[in-house]
């Protein structure tokens, strides 16, 4: 049996040449907020906006949540890859981030689909909830504060139609997650959520090997 492809910096440059269709707006984002200083981490990587905006068409994704706007890199993907009367809400705490953020929806002429929101994601969810009930989202993606990811992940389920998906990022955590010397709180969340996700019957599940982790849980339908 085939193991797993290192990705080397040869390799993924490769990957990027016969995948990657990003466009000036994309690469200008990424650069802009990779020069941030202590942030560049927090980048997403281009494979895996991509990907999200693959998954919004394939789950004919009319309505999306996202919890964690950063500079709005994926937030940017999802909403291009939207239906024009489909919207896409996202949350996030800091507005030195997302006035970035806004520049470039404004710039890629998709400010129209998205709905920003600042405030903690845990009530900003609950808001929703009251506003509009449960089950009205098709897509929801989780990239916010670690330690908060089991409560996320328990709100989006409620969100989220029956046959909708949960997409979580870094649920590989650097590598972290498989070192027993590593236990911060972050790592030690993702571990927990991790082992959660496995055992929940209310989902199907996959880790994609991509970028930092990223799985995807697919809520059951009611049979």
């Amino acid at each position: 049996m085939a193991g797993q492809v290192e990705l080397d910096e040869r390799l993924l440059a490769y990957v990027r040449s016969v995948s990657l269709r990003d466009d000036d707006i994309l690469r200008d984002l990424v650069a802009e907020t990779a020069s941030m200083p202590m942030l560049d981490a927090m980048v997403t990587m281009p494979e895996e906006g991509q990907l999200l905006a693959l998954l919004v068409g394939l789950t004919g994704a009319h309505r999306v949540l996202e919890i964690g706007t950063f500079t709005g890199y994926g937030t940017l993907c999802m909403a291009r890859a939207l239906p024009p009367d489909g919207r896409i809400v996202t949350c996030d705490i800091n507005e030195r981030w997302t006035r970035i953020a806004r520049r470039y929806w404004d710039r890629a002429g998709v400010s129209d689909r998205i709905e920003l929101r600042l405030g903690d994601g845990t009530r900003t969810m609950a808001a929703l909830l009251a506003e509009h009930g449960p089950e009205t989202y098709d897509l929801v993606f989780v990239d916010a504060d670690k330690t908060g990811y089991a409560r996320y992940y328990e709100d989006a389920l409620t969100h989220l139609r029956p046959g909708g998906l949960i997409v979580l990022d870094n649920t590989l955590y650097f590598g972290r997650v498989a070192d027993p010397e590593a236990d911060d709180p972050d790592t030690r969340a993702i571990r927990e959520l991790n082992a959660a996700l496995f055992a929940d019957a209310r989902v199907e599940l996959s880790m994609l090997v991509m970028a930092d982790g990223i799985t995807l849980a697919r809520k059951n339908k009611v049979r």
